[in-house]
């Protein structure tokens, strides 16, 4: 597994796991005690999935090195601002049982995220984030943000699967150095997309299944993909892409099934925004 260098030059995991919706705190600390077995180094979690601190109970109890696990977490709407982002981020420090953050992003464009980045550049500096970055940001807001500060984010993470690729939005991130980092890359088993007849036929070809097709597609499109499982077969499946290669015109077949719209999350949606402000929690 070759590792993707960000544009700060530092380095991150290809693949990781993911935690979301994992809220049942002994699943979480066994599902990521699993995935560290496997071999993954990038766990992605966040304040506002709640499971920070199952997170770092695995990580504890796993015995790997800190310095060879790359963590990742975001800070979430209802902490937006300057001063609440350094609470924040202090909280998820403790939770994690770390001192620093290999990723700290902002989960969503909406509320003072202008001033949560001021933290975030601040936190960057004194060395208690190794890279920063940000979720969900369509150009418009990402640009504005590149625009208004001095640190340009190392990672944009994003609903990217093959019903929906973003290519404008990474056209733009190209542009500016940003990594992609994908979540949902199985678009949440919608539209039947683990018995999709193109990318049933690639598999078939290299005797691996859609999820191994799609996973080594964004491996290849240099994309971070972070897929959750609970299952410890389907984690092994999921890190098993390195022992082959898709064609180009696998790539194209897959490229051409983009819908050009998100399947899960449309950020531009008013009643998205109502919603997802309304989204509290006890960190």
């Amino acid at each position: 597994m070759n590792n993707i260098i960000l544009n700060n030059d530092v380095e991150i995991p290809s693949r990781g796991f993911g935690v979301f919706q994992i809220s049942d705190l002994n699943e979480c600390e066994s599902s990521v005690l699993n995935a560290l077995k496997v071999g993954y180094r990038l766990l992605d979690t966040a304040a506002a999935y709640g499971n920070e601190q199952a997170v770092g109970n695995a990580i504890e109890r796993s015995g790997i090195p800190r310095e060879d696990i790359f963590i990742s977490s975001k800070v979430w709407i209802q902490d937006a601002s300057y001063d609440k982002t350094m609470k924040s981020f202090q909280k998820t420090l403790d939770n994690l049982q770390t001192d620093y953050l290999d990723l700290y992003l902002i989960h969503m464009p909406y509320g003072d995220y202008h001033g949560s980045w001021r933290a975030m550049e601040e936190l960057y500096k004194s060395g208690k984030i190794k890279s920063i970055g940000v979720c969900n940001f369509e150009a418009n807001r990402l640009v504005d943000l590149i625009l208004t500060h001095n640190i340009i984010p190392a990672i944009n993470q994003v609903e990217m699967h093959p019903f929906w690729q973003e290519k404008k939005l990474r056209s733009v991130m190209k542009h500016y150095g940003i990594t992609t980092m994908a979540w949902a890359p199985f678009a949440e088993g919608q539209q039947g997309i683990f018995s999709n007849s193109i990318l049933s036929a690639i598999g078939e070809r290299y005797t691996k299944t859609p999820a191994q097709v799609i996973l080594r597609w964004l491996y290849q499109s240099n994309v971070v993909a972070i897929p959750k499982s609970v299952h410890l077969e389907r984690m092994q499946q999921n890190f098993d892409i390195d022992n082959f290669e898709l064609s180009d015109t696998d790539m194209i077949q897959i490229e051409n099934m983009d819908q050009n719209k998100p399947l899960i999350l449309n950020i531009h949606d008013i009643n998205e925004v109502y919603r997802l402000h309304g989204i509290t929690f006890e960190q």
